[in-house]
C-alpha cells in the first residue's frame, strides 16, 4: 500500500495552492484540505466478502480473492482457517460496519467493524481492514489473516479453554435424586470365586439391599453358571450407596467392582423414559451443537427429561479466547465470559412409589400412569419393558454388551409406551359411548335394553355380548348404568345403532374429542395424538364412506381407534375429579443452586368434559359399581370394602388387537378417599398381548393404589408365590367383558 499512500499524499499536495504576485504581499497560508475519495464498488466488495463468510460461503469469498493472494494461500488452507476459527470461537454469525475507506486508482483499503458471535463467548469485536486491488473493472480481496482479527497472522491460532458447568441433577417431587453427577461403580460377579455358602448368603443380603432386587433375582442371574469361570453384571450404584456394602462385597470374593465418574441413574433407571438419559452428541448433529457453544465430546440429553431440559440442565459454557502461536503458546488473552450455573430440575414423580410401580408391571409389556386426580400432576410413569439409562455411559465397562442387549430386544425397550404407545381401548372407551347416549337425549341412566348373548343389529354380521364365550346366560333387561358395570357389549352395540339412525352419527366420535382423544395432551416431553374413528378420517384411510358398522364398532372402543395411556389418564382424571381436564404436566419446579424458583408447578386446566351434572353422576355411579357392586367387573380384586378398604372407581377393558395375538388388558380408574394427606390419584394400566383387564390390569391397579396408599404393595397377585417373585401356575381369569368375535368378516 506504499504507492497508495505516497498517490494519496500528492494528490492532497494538489489540491492546496500558495498564490503569490510580485505586487502583492503573501497573506497566510490557508488550511490544508484532506479529501478521502470514495469509491463505493470497493467498499461494497468488502460488504459482500464478509456477508459470504456470515453465510458461510467459502467458495465465493475464495474467488474474491487477488491472484496474488491465492498462490500463497490453497482454496483448502483458506476453507480450514475459517473452519477452525467458527469451531474455535464457537462462531454462530457475524456482525460488520464499514466505517472507512482509502482509494487509489489500483489499490484500496477498507476498515469495518467485525463482530464475531460467540455461542460461548458472546460477541467479539475488533476495528480491523481489507486491502484491495484493482483486476479489470472490479476489485479483488488482498486477504490476509487480519482480516478476521487484527491480532492474528498467518503464525497464530486462536485457542479456546472451554468452562462447561458440572450438570445439574433431576429430582422427584420430595427432592429425592433421579440423575445426577456423580463417582459410579460398576458391579461383577464371577460365581465360582465366591468364597463358600456361608459368603454366598452375605453376600446375597448385601447385594439385595444395595441393587433393590430380592435374592432370587440375583441368584437367578448366575445359578445356571455357578461353575463355570464367566461373570454376570449385577448393575450400578452411586459411590455413597456403594460404601456401606463395600467390606462386605470385598471380602466374599467374586465380586467385581469398577469405579468410574458418570452420570447416574439411580436403582438402575427410575422412570427411565421419562428421565431420559445423556449419551454422546449423534454424528449427524454434531454442526448444530458446536454451532450452540457444545464441544465435539460432550454428552447431551437424548430423550426424556434429559433432552427436553437439556439447556437448563446444562447450564451456560463460559471459557477464555487465547491468542497462541504455532508452538501453542500463549501469547494473550482475546476474551473472557464466565459460564452459567445449570438449573435443577424437579419432577412431580415419587421416586419411591415410580420404584414400586415399575416393579408391579415388571413381568409384563406394557405401560402404567398415575396421576393426580385434581391438579394433573404426574405422580408415576412406567412404560415395561425398561432399560438400564447407566449403559449410555461411556465409561461404564459393560456398555457395549448391554446396548446391544437393549438394541436387539424385540420387546423394544427405549419405546416409551405411556406417551407414545397408540393402542385400541376396548371397553374403557365405553364410558364415552354412554356420555354421548345420555347427551343425545336418547337414553337416561334408568333407559332399559336388552342385553342378549347375540346381537343381530345390523344385518350384514352377529355380534356377541363376552358372556356367550363363557357359556354364561343373558343379563336380559338392564338399565344404562347396570351396562357400564357389567360391561355389555350388546347393549353398547345397540346404543351406537340408534345414535346412527337418529342422526347422531358422530356423536361418538365428537364426544370422544371432548374427553380429549385424538389429539396430544401437550405433556412437557411429548405425546402422540391417536386418532379418532369418523367420516372425514376414514374416507382418508380406507376410501370408504362412514356408516353405522362403524358407530356400531366404535361404541365397544373398537374400529380403529387408537389412544395414549396418557390421553386416558387424563378424561378418567377428569371424571373423578368432578369435570376438569388437566394438562398432565411433569415438572414441578426448575431452581438454581440458590433455591431462587425460575419454573413452578400450576395446575393448568384444558377443558371440561362436555357432560351435564347428570351425565357426569351418572358415569361416577356406574364406575364405582364396577369396582363394588357384586355383578361389577372388577369385583374380585377392588370390592371396597372387602378386598381392597380404598374407595375406587373405575372400567375394565378388553381390547381386540386385529391379529391372532391375545387382546390388551385394561383398567383405568380414579381413588375418591377424599384425604388431606394423600390426594386422590387416577391410574390407568395396560398390559399388552394378555387378556382380559379384570384378570391382569385389575390387580396391578390394585397394587398402585396400595403402594400409593399404604407405601408399599398389601396383597400377592394371584399369579405370584411372593411379592415380585411369579409363580409358574396362571391364574385364574375372571369374568369380563371379551370383546366379540363376528360370524362374518366386517
Amino acid at each position: 500500500m506504499k504507492s497508495l499512500f505516497l498517490m494519496l499524499f500528492s494528490l492532497l499536495l494538489a489540491g492546496c495552492s500558495i498564490s503569490t504576485t510580485a505586487s502583492e504581499t503573501p497573506g497566510p497560508l490557508p488550511d490544508p484540505q484532506i479529501t478521502t475519495l470514495s469509491a463505493p464498488d470497493a467498499e461494497q466488495t468488502v460488504s459482500d466478502f464478509l456477508t459470504a463468510w456470515g453465510n458461510r460461503e467459502f467458495e465465493r469469498m475464495y474467488a474474491m480473492l487477488s491472484a496474488g493472494t491465492q498462490a500463497t494461500i490453497s482454496e483448502t488452507a483458506f476453507f480450514e482457517r475459517y473452519e477452525d476459527i467458527g469451531r474455535t470461537t464457537q462462531l454462530t454469525g457475524i456482525r460488520y460496519e464499514i466505517v472507512s475507506s482509502l482509494i487509489a486508482p489500483d489499490e484500496a483499503q477498507v476498515r469495518y467493524r467485525i463482530t464475531l458471535q460467540s455461542a460461548i463467548l458472546g460477541d467479539i469485536t475488533r476495528d480491523t481492514w481489507i486491502e484491495l486491488e484493482r483486476s479489470s473493472d472490479s476489485w479483488k480481496v488482498a486477504w490476509t489473516d487480519s482480516s478476521i482479527l487484527p491480532e492474528l497472522t498467518a503464525d497464530t491460532n486462536l485457542l479456546l479453554a472451554p468452562v462447561i458447568p458440572t450438570r445439574a441433577n433431576v429430582y422427584d417431587v420430595n427432592g429425592l435424586a433421579l440423575a445426577t453427577e456423580t463417582d459410579t461403580v460398576a458391579l461383577f460377579l464371577t460365581p465360582n470365586e465366591v468364597g463358600g455358602k456361608d459368603a454366598e448368603e452375605a453376600m446375597l443380603v448385601a447385594l439385595s439391599r444395595l441393587l433393590g432386587r430380592t435374592q432370587d433375582s440375583i441368584l437367578n442371574l448366575y445359578d445356571d453358571i455357578r461353575d463355570f469361570n464367566w461373570y454376570v453384571h449385577l448393575g450400578a450404584v452411586s459411590f455413597a450407596e456403594f460404601q456401606p456394602y463395600e467390606a462386605t462385597l470385598n471380602a466374599v470374593g467374586g465380586v467385581g467392582i469398577n469405579f468410574y465418574p458418570s452420570r447416574y441413574y439411580f436403582s438402575g433407571g427410575i422412570a427411565p423414559h421419562t428421565v431420559g438419559y445423556v449419551s454422546w452428541i449423534p454424528e449427524f448433529d454434531i454442526e448444530r451443537y458446536l454451532r450452540e457453544g457444545y464441544i465435539k465430546d460432550e454428552f447431551v440429553g437424548q430423550s426424556g427429561v434429559e433432552r427436553v431440559y437439556e439447556y437448563a440442565l446444562r447450564g451456560g459454557q463460559g471459557g477464555t479466547l487465547y491468542l497462541a502461536d504455532s508452538q501453542g503458546q500463549l501469547l494473550r488473552t482475546l476474551a473472557q465470559k464466565d459460564s452459567e450455573p445449570p438449573l435443577a430440575v424437579y419432577t412431580n414423580l415419587d421416586r419411591e412409589l415410580q420404584s414400586q410401580v415399575q416393579e408391579a408391571i415388571a413381568e409384563f409389556t406394557g405401560a402404567i400412569v398415575v396421576i393426580e386426580r385434581d391438579t394433573g400432576a404426574i405422580k408415576a410413569m412406567v412404560s415395561s419393558p425398561g432399560f438400564d439409562p447407566n449403559l449410555f455411559e461411556s465409561n461404564h465397562p459393560y456398555t457395549s454388551q448391554g446396548l446391544q442387549e437393549i438394541f436387539e430386544n424385540t420387546q423394544n425397550p427405549l419405546f416409551d409406551r405411556t406417551t407414545h404407545g397408540t393402542y385400541p381401548l376396548g371397553s374403557v372407551f365405553k364410558i364415552i359411548t354412554m356420555a354421548a347416549g345420555m347427551e343425545s337425549g336418547l337414553f337416561q341412566r334408568d333407559t332399559i335394553r336388552d342385553c342378549p348373548l347375540e346381537w343381530n343389529g345390523l344385518s350384514s354380521i352377529t355380534l356377541y355380548d363376552w358372556r356367550y364365550e363363557r357359556g354364561l346366560p343373558a343379563r336380559g333387561d338392564i338399565t344404562l348404568v347396570q351396562a357400564l358395570e357389567r360391561s355389555c357389549n350388546t347393549y353398547f352395540y345397540q346404543i351406537g345403532l340408534e345414535l346412527f339412525n337418529e342422526g347422531f352419527e358422530t356423536a361418538i366420535s365428537d364426544m370422544a374429542a371432548g374427553f380429549g382423544l385424538g389429539k396430544a395432551t401437550d405433556f412437557e416431553i411429548g405425546d402422540e395424538a391417536g386418532l379418532i374413528p369418523d367420516p372425514a378420517t376414514k374416507l382418508e384411510r380406507f376410501g370408504a364412506s362412514w356408516g353405522p358398522q362403524d358407530v356400531v364398532e366404535l361404541a365397544i372402543g373398537q374400529s380403529f381407534l387408537t389412544v395414549t395411556p396418557i390421553q386416558v389418564a387424563r378424561y378418567i382424571a377428569a371424571i373423578g375429579n368432578g369435570g376438569t381436564l388437566y394438562r398432565p404436566q411433569l415438572i414441578n419446579r426448575i431452581q438454581s443452586a440458590e433455591g431462587e424458583v425460575v419454573v413452578d408447578f400450576q395446575p393448568d386446566a384444558q377443558a371440561e368434559l362436555p357432560l351435564s351434572a347428570e351425565t357426569l353422576d351418572a358415569i361416577q355411579e356406574a364406575m364405582f359399581m364396577v369396582t363394588s357392586s357384586p355383578e361389577g367387573t372388577a369385583r374380585l380384586v377392588l370390592r371396597y370394602p372387602f378386598t381392597l378398604s380404598i374407595k375406587t372407581a373405575g372400567k375394565t377393558g378388553t381390547a381386540t388387537t386385529g391379529d391372532f395375538t391375545d387382546s390388551h388388558a385394561w383398567f383405568a380408574g380414579y381413588t375418591f378417599e377424599e384425604r388431606e394427606d394423600k390426594p386422590d390419584i387416577a391410574v390407568v394400566v395396560i398390559v399388552e398381548f394378555k387378556g382380559e383387564g379384570s384378570t391382569w390390569a385389575a390387580p396391578i391397579f390394585r397394587r398402585v393404589v396400595e403402594s400409593y396408599f399404604f407405601g408399599k404393595p398389601q396383597t400377592l397377585y394371584r399369579w405370584e408365590s411372593r411379592i415380585g417373585v411369579p409363580a409358574t401356575q396362571t391364574p385364574t381369569p375372571d369374568p369380563e367383558d371379551l370383546q366379540p368375535e363376528a360370524t362374518e368378516e366386517s
